[in-house]
């Protein structure tokens, strides 16, 4: 069993604020028989008749260790991981990294930071702690 991120239910909240429901807690997924991974949340949201569902997958990160950049690079190769998962599982769900206000504001506008994120295609979903609401969306 893995421990829930402190802010997974700061991030369940804001998703469900901005009308996202909640489909899976974790997501688990199987993509080879020794490897299985769960993904922190899966959510849908009904955009438009015309438009359809859009569905995602989102894995929450705190950035509360010593180490910011040691929690960055294995937030970056879970993302890969994930990403690729749902890709060769055929699950159609945009992955994003959820990540606090501050964090975002203070260690990823670093342009090596930036420049790692821009190359792998992260998508990010960036919350705010105090109001438990999604602050930015960042594709």
């Amino acid at each position: 069993m893995t421990a829930k991120d402190i802010f997974h239910d700061t991030v369940r909240l804001a998703l469900e604020k901005d009308g996202w429901t909640i489909t899976n807690n974790p997501l688990t997924l199987s993509p080879s028989r020794r490897a299985t991974v769960k993904i922190d949340l899966a959510a849908e949201k009904l955009l438009s008749a015309e438009k359809g569902t859009r569905k995602i997958a989102v894995e929450v990160k705190s950035f509360v260790g010593l180490s910011t950049i040691y929690e960055f690079h294995t937030a970056v190769g879970q993302y890969i991981n994930y990403r690729l998962a749902l890709e060769d599982l055929k699950i159609e769900r945009i992955l994003y990294l959820a990540l606090p206000k501050d964090i975002y504001q203070n260690f990823f506008n670093d342009p090596f930071i930036k420049k790692v994120i821009s190359q792998n295609k992260i998508k990010l979903l960036v919350f705010e702690i105090e109001k438990q609401e999604i602050a930015l969306w960042i594709d």
